[in-house]
């Protein structure tokens, strides 16, 4: 017996500041008006998607001791770009990037609380940590934990933020005006926690929200980050969207389910995914190699050399050979904030190897960066894109896919009316949304365990 298809679960990444954008493009627009937000968001859900995500940036990135221009377009409050989102869809989950290093759980669980309630249950929380003390220079605290103590942290707060959002039955509210009752419970929203990283109590002041609680999603690729996902989210982006890596990742997180008592569809995987379209195979192709040299100028190629050569690289010209000279191994001070200098364990190893790919290849530095930094996902037409995105859900690499465009705001335009209709004619992706919470959208069950929490009280 064949097995059934799977529906295929899409979403839509605003791409703010990132190495994706061509905010260059005469088709660009702002990135922090509120009209590009809007127009992303009706997009995102006039093709039926399960939700719109925002990423988290805490402080404008440097190199070099200065602001990284090449990419910095504004980077507003998380809540407040959502909560406007909430006014102008219907359906469309609405999903934000919330740092658990430097925020309270208190905080947190009532901005999430009020987000869902405002959006009729379209709430969904990432939660990540902070990995760097740079980032942390911007607050109270500063400094940074060391990643176990961010992910004990992380673990403890989201079930701080639970206890919170489960302070609440939900049936409190009577608004009895014959009798003037209100609640049926003068505790309501009453919580105490005492932990290693959290001693507080009080009472909770939102209400129980329509979800109960927000969709939890996870980014962590370290095995403390796929452990806390299998533990405590509905999701986890995974960042391999190509077959084997996809396909390994996926039964690896699924498979340490069952330890936390929780079935394969609990827990949803959502690789980020980047697309060029075209009317046929070879245009695409042709579009995707303009795109590329759009993301990577010869300034941006330099910036890129600087993660791994953690030295002054200006004077070079991107248009010519690499630098004949080594990394500097010392603590990377040049591109301070930016995730990538993790990604080049041994910066020794790696220029050898990008000498070597440039002298057979005779590349320049722009080229080489080009061709070695991250290609678009998906190209082709609209039929190519259609078909292997298919294939790749049904071959358990994910459960979908978190489109990523290059143009913002317009450029899920053509997705949207290209695409979408040839997945819906395949039966694996719906005409319409049959539900009104994000829960529902990704076939997550409500969380009834609130009922538990307070009859074990």
């Amino acid at each position: 017996m064949s097995k059934p298809l799977k529906q295929i679960h899409l979403a839509a990444h605003f791409p703010g500041v990132n190495n994706t954008t061509v905010w260059s493009d005469p088709a660009a627009g702002s990135h922090i008006e509120f009209s590009s937000f809007a127009h992303f968001a009706r997009t995102a859900e006039r093709a039926k998607f399960d939700f719109l995500f925002l990423a988290e940036g805490l402080r404008l990135r440097e190199q070099g001791g200065k602001i990284y221009d090449l990419d910095v377009v504004g980077r507003p409050d998380t809540f407040t770009v959502l909560a406007a989102l909430a006014a102008v869809t219907d359906h469309l989950g609405l999903t934000g990037t919330i740092n658990s290093t430097f925020n309270e759980p208190y905080e947190v669980a009532r901005q999430f609380a009020s987000l869902d309630h405002l959006s009729g249950g379209r709430a969904a929380w990432n939660v990540v940590t902070s990995w760097d003390a740079f980032t942390g220079e911007n607050f109270r605290r500063g400094g940074f934990l060391p990643q176990q103590e961010r992910y004990s942290r992380a673990r403890e707060f989201l079930e701080t933020a639970n206890e919170l959002f489960d302070s609440w039955r939900g049936d409190e509210i009577l608004a009895d005006p014959s009798t003037g009752a209100f609640l049926s419970d003068a505790k309501a929203g009453s919580f105490a926690h005492t932990g290693q990283h959290f001693d507080i109590h009080g009472q909770f002041n939102v209400p129980r929200s329509p979800q109960g609680r927000p969709v939890i999603f996870q980014a962590g690729d370290s095995e403390e980050g796929r452990e806390f996902a299998a533990s405590s989210a509905d999701a986890i982006f995974s960042r391999y969207a190509t077959l084997k890596e996809g396909q390994a990742f996926y039964a690896d997180v699924k498979g340490r389910l069952p330890r936390y008592g929780r079935e394969r569809d609990h827990l949803l995987i959502l690789p980020a995914a980047s697309f060029v379209l075209g009317d046929t195979d070879a245009e695409a192709e042709e579009i995707a190699r303009d795109v590329r040299r759009q993301q990577v100028s010869g300034a941006t190629a330099i910036k890129h050399l600087e993660f791994v050569w953690n030295r002054d690289l200006s004077g070079y010209d991107p248009e010519g050979p690499l630098p004949d000279v080594d990394p500097d191994l010392g603590e990377h001070t040049v591109a301070r904030g930016r995730a990538q200098v993790r990604m080049y364990r041994d910066p020794l190893a790696t220029a050898r190897e990008w000498r070597e790919l440039a002298e057979a290849n005779k590349w320049s530095i722009r080229d080489l960066v080009i061709e070695t930094g991250n290609r678009q996902t998906f190209v082709g037409s609209p039929a190519t894109l259609a078909g292997t995105i298919n294939d790749f859900v049904q071959a358990d690499v994910s459960d979908g896919f978190i489109l990523v465009p290059h143009i913002t705001p317009g450029g899920l335009d053509s997705f949207a009316d290209q695409v979408v209709p040839l997945l819906q004619e395949r039966g694996v992706y719906r005409t319409e949304y049959e539900g009104t919470t994000l829960r529902d959208h990704l076939g997550l069950a409500h969380p009834d365990e609130r009922h538990d929490v307070r009859s074990a009280s």
